[in-house]
């Protein structure tokens, strides 16, 4: 199998699968590799118990550091390889939209629009894709206690916000791929349909569909 992409992105819902399938991929291919560092963000298990007074300290702090692990990790040089991340700095805006009261939202938006133009860009963005059910199972199975409370309309919002960006985005290529029916961490068949998916096929700029 022969590998053309430098940057990929692996995105996705609340317990979709990302990093899971990120940390594969990275093995398969010796990949550099890019994971979120969320677990240690003090302002996290503060805003599932009160979002409306914690999301402008978390959404900054998100940015922030995101910006920081980004900017040091893709460095020029480093794209002399092959590397794979289970966020992108795009997603900051897409959860602080659904987080923040509009003018928070306006100036929120000046900064990302400041940092955002500074980064490289994925050459493919992957987004899997899981219904509400699905990843309120995978939720609940992983058992992190500040995500046991999280609501069906917090995980619509976002699924709608990443969606809404993907179509404003004409010179970014995306992925949207189906993963309902399968189980890639578990079963190798599902995990090789996977990769051949997002590997062997060539894809036009836009949004790009597929059901597995």
């Amino acid at each position: 199998m022969d590998n053309n992409y430098k940057f990929i992105v692996i995105e996705g819902n609340i317990g979709a699968g990302k990093t899971s399938l990120t940390k594969r991929i990275a093995d398969q291919f010796n990949a550099k590799t890019i994971l979120e560092q969320f677990a240690d963000n003090p302002f996290l298990p503060k805003f599932y118990e009160d979002s409306e007074k914690y999301s402008f300290p978390l959404e900054l702090s998100f940015l922030a550091d995101r910006y920081h692990q980004l900017k040091a990790e893709l460095s020029s040089d480093m794209f002399k390889n092959f590397v794979i991340a289970d966020y992108y700095f795009t997603k900051s805006l897409i959860f602080s939209k659904n987080t923040l009261q509009d003018d928070e939202y306006k100036l929120y938006r000046r900064l990302f629009n400041i940092i955002h133009n500074s980064l490289p860009k994925p050459d493919l963005y992957v987004y899997l894709y899981l219904s509400i059910e699905n990843l309120q199972r995978n939720i609940q199975k992983r058992g992190r206690n500040y995500e046991k409370s999280i609501k069906n309309e917090y995980l619509e919002k976002i699924q709608s916000g990443y969606f809404s960006y993907f179509t404003q985005e004409k010179d970014r290529t995306f992925l949207i791929i189906d993963t309902n029916n399968i189980d890639f961490v578990n079963n190798l068949e599902d995990y090789n349909r996977l990769i051949d998916t997002i590997f062997n096929h060539k894809y036009e700029k836009g949004v790009n569909r597929v059901i597995l």
